[in-house]
């Protein structure tokens, strides 16, 4: 028992360095765990005291569980027997690709990441870009719709800058689960998007196994009461209006919505507009090109970001105009599902769409925009002005949501149309504009979301008239 034992140097500091991993992941680990969960527990417990729909426990589960209940669930288990027989695969092997599309798909949120970090990153952007407006009602909205109901915001798509925007005005009232395709899948977007909680989608290649591990995930978080964000055109708009919704989500959330289980769900719509859209140009090109690849530069991104930095370091940078956010009027599925005799995917899709056009709100630039399309390319200064003016009429009367600089017309059309000269999609000479050679497609971009709203049937005048809000994290 007292024999000297010689071993070689290497061996030894093994042996040791084993022994620590030992140490760690049966003594101090299991401790360290527990300690850190409970101090996450308890700053969600904490958080949830100031959210409006409380963060749902579902969302707090190690993403490793939700991918096994979700692989293990009766339908996505019955998809996998399907797939295996028509595929004609051991059963092993497609049970192994269910997984694979699982772990695609389940986010990792994180609330240290979402409220700590991205919130903060969301607001530093929207306010450092644009002018952030936000109607007056909008935080009554979600105040109004019962606890136990799931919400799902339904959103026009018009710029990137979307999700930076809503995940900032809803922070105090939930956290959203977003619907994101595969340009989120490159690195190091991925990380981050996960641990926001957003599931990625594939809008292309997919089976119909991936589409029945898809479609329970969804089911799972409507049921589970978990806040969605979702954009029902399937991706951004090429031509500045809102388009016709694609059906696939909300299909999802449809087919599996049950009567007795008493939980309804809300879609709550939500309209964005801007004055200046940053990748427009882009957007515009596809649209010309009639298919959606979009073709940007990484020059073209760098120059642009520094760009930006270069003039914020020298004080000179100017916010890019308005950016406004307006809730439509909520739409409960069990309401729609048990009054409309008609009820469908369809019709829930086309009534939702509906609402969101409704509440697009009006800013300076495609004010002025759609008051140039109207005055066929040229006219004299004030006589646009005029014109845009008479637009502004117009749409009160139809009940449009107005955000424009202290509720004035004519100040917002001086604004719009400077806008418009400084980027060039317009010219003034001799007190006379007109459109610049080539820009006709981008003059038609902005003006598409006014215009748009001109073509809809009036609705109602909100009790409450929009107000434009300075927001600062709350309304």
């Amino acid at each position: 028992m007292v024999t000297t034992v010689e071993m070689p140097l290497w061996l030894v500091i093994l042996v040791l360095a084993l022994a620590a991993i030992a140490t760690l992941d049966r003594i101090i680990g299991p401790g360290l765990r527990w300690f850190l969960r409970r101090r996450m527990e308890r700053a969600v417990e904490r958080l949830n005291q100031r959210l409006e729909r409380p963060i749902r426990p579902f969302r707090l589960m190690r993403r490793q569980d939700q991918v096994t209940r979700l692989i293990h669930d009766p339908q996505v288990m019955e998809a996998v027997a399907d797939y295996a027989r028509a595929e004609d695969v051991p059963h092993n092997v497609a049970f192994a690709r269910a997984r694979s599309y699982a772990r695609e798909i389940v986010p990792g949120f994180s609330t240290a990441t979402y409220f700590g970090f991205a919130i903060k990153v969301a607001r530093r952007l929207s306010q450092g870009f644009y002018d952030v407006r936000l109607g007056r009602g909008s935080a009554q909205t979600l105040r109004d719709i019962d606890e136990r109901s799931a919400v799902v915001f339904v959103m026009n798509h018009r710029s990137n800058m979307d999700y930076v925007l809503v995940t900032w005005l809803a922070a105090d009232r939930s956290a959203l689960s977003y619907a994101v395709g595969e340009w989120a899948q490159v690195w190091p977007l991925k990380s981050l998007i996960r641990a926001m909680g957003a599931y990625f989608i594939r809008r292309r290649y997919s089976t119909p196994l991936y589409r029945a591990v898809l479609a329970r995930y969804v089911q799972m978080s409507v049921q589970e009461g978990i806040t969605q964000a979702m954009f029902p055109e399937g991706g951004l708009s090429l031509n500045g209006a809102v388009g016709p919704a694609k059906k696939g989500l909300l299909h999802y959330i449809v087919r599996d919505f049950s009567f007795g289980d008493g939980r309804d769900v809300v879609f709550v719509p939500v309209a964005l507009n801007y004055d200046r859209v940053l990748e427009d140009r882009v957007l515009i090109e596809a649209g010309r090109e009639g298919r959606r690849r979009f073709r940007v530069s990484l020059w073209v991104v760098a120059g642009f970001t520094a760009r930006v930095i270069w003039q914020k370091l020298r004080g000179r940078f100017q916010r890019f105009g308005y950016a406004a956010v307006c809730y439509g009027t909520p739409l409960s599925l069990r309401a729609f599902m048990e009054t409309r005799p008609d009820a469908s995917t369809e019709s829930l899709a086309e009534a939702l769409m509906e609402r969101i056009r409704a509440a697009v709100p009006v800013l300076p630039v495609p004010l002025v925009a759609a008051a140039m399309v109207q005055a066929q390319g040229a006219c004299a200064r004030d006589a646009l002005l005029e014109r845009a003016a008479e637009l502004v009429r117009e749409l009160q009367t139809i009940g449009a949501w107005m955000h424009l600089p202290e509720g004035e017309g004519a100040r917002a059309a001086e604004q719009g149309l400077a806008a418009l000269l400084l980027r060039g999609i317009l010219v003034q000479k001799a007190g006379k504009v007109s459109i610049a050679p080539g820009q006709d497609a981008a003059l038609g971009y902005y003006a598409a979301s006014v215009l748009q709203r001109l073509a809809e049937p009036a609705s109602p005048v909100p009790e409450a008239e929009p107000r434009e809000l300075p927001v600062a994290g709350e309304t």
